[in-house]
């Protein structure tokens, strides 16, 4: 089953603090959640640690057949406990991650998202586009100087996978037909959603034409076409960029 991968940090300087892996028969893509530089997150080890770490262990609660959440969940608690009394993990802004999770099962795609990762997916001749909407529309309803951080992983709020293991029981699930699908961190979906340079059939085709890596360097050229972010406003000049595409 073949799997085409492409990652790309937004700085050779810094780590990537995106993760994607496969087995035969699943993958996950996680994408990091940073706290502002001035403020403290509570864990010596970082955000691109915590990912890593989560991303791997989910990956093989998935392949040993665990249920999509209960896989998430277990992930979360292992990594919690192994930094826990070391790290803060009260902190509001303690490492986590948004979560995109597929396993191929017979005929079906079972999925997982969690927060602002994309999952597009070929559903009877049609494209599905499977994505957790809630920060979205929170962003309209927060109050001006309130910084958007503080919904998260809140009753009402949106949710990311950090240490509490209730994130799990958030994310969005379900299964589509057997077929092509890609997986997007919002770093490699700007092309739609920030410069809207494309579609999201166009993101699609653009994956399955010229494979992930296209999609990564689309979104390169159009941050280095607006490096002052005045044409199109947006929190980082470049964002760390993943995408995963799998074909039967």
């Amino acid at each position: 089953m073949p799997f085409l991968l492409a990652t790309e940090a937004a700085s050779p300087d810094r780590p990537n603090e995106d993760f994607a892996a496969v087995t035969a028969s699943a993958a996950v893509l996680l994408d990091g959640v940073s706290a502002p530089t001035d403020i403290e997150n509570g864990c010596s080890h970082g955000v691109a640690w915590h990912v890593r770490r989560l991303g791997a262990l989910l990956l093989a609660g998935i392949d040993a057949g665990l249920y999509l959440r209960d896989a998430l969940a277990e992930a979360i608690t292992t990594v919690s406990a192994s930094h826990e009394g070391i790290c803060d993990l009260g902190n509001r802004e303690t490492p986590s991650a948004t979560v995109i999770a597929v396993r191929i099962d017979g005929d079906e795609l079972e999925y997982l998202v969690l927060s602002d990762s994309v999952l597009l997916a070929e559903e009877r001749g049609g494209l599905r586009l499977v994505a957790d909407t809630r920060l979205d529309d929170l962003r309209p309803r927060v109050e001006p100087g309130t910084a958007i951080r503080a919904w998260r992983n809140v009753p009402g709020g949106f949710w990311t996978a950090g240490a509490d293991p209730r994130a799990a029981e958030e994310a969005l699930t379900g299964t589509l037909p057997r077929g092509p699908f890609l997986a997007m961190s919002d770093g490699a979906s700007r092309s739609v959603e920030v410069f809207g340079d494309l579609s999201w059939r166009e993101a699609f085709a653009m994956a399955r034409d010229l494979g992930p890596r296209a999609l990564v360097e689309r979104v390169r050229a159009l941050e280095s076409d607006d490096p002052t972010c005045r044409r199109f406003p947006r929190g980082k000049v470049r964002d760390d960029a993943t995408a995963l595409w799998w074909t039967p």
